[in-house]
């Protein structure tokens, strides 16, 4: 059962990393198109661009909350990875609160 366990955890912290890839990637793009004109573009494409990062957020942070919720329960019954299980509020409220602020800084520099 220990094994298994093990093997659940580490699918639940590889399921949580590439959760995070997407949206990262796509908030580093918009960051990187802002510096060579992305805010002088037409309101369609900025609109379409803050609809992506928003749906990709929301997307990422579901199933970041989700994963963190599975690996809390997992470690409350298992008593394995405790020290870890600890730290799963972080992802599922600190991780979304940051993706919020830099979506809003970059709406400012979208639309502001």
């Amino acid at each position: 059962m220990t094994s298994e366990h093990t093997a659940t955890w580490h699918k639940l912290r590889t399921a949580l990393v590439i959760s995070q890839l997407g949206p990262t990637l796509l908030l580093i793009s918009t960051i990187a198109l802002l510096q060579f004109g992305l805010a002088q573009t037409g309101l369609s494409v900025r609109i379409a661009t803050a609809g992506i990062l928003l749906a990709s957020g929301i997307l990422g942070a579901l199933v970041q909350f989700q994963v963190a919720s599975e690996a809390q329960q997992l470690s409350r019954e298992s008593g394995l990875h405790a020290s870890s299980g600890r730290w799963m509020w972080v992802v599922k409220y600190v991780t979304p609160t940051i993706f919020v602020g830099i979506y809003l800084a970059l709406m400012v520099a979208l639309f502001g």
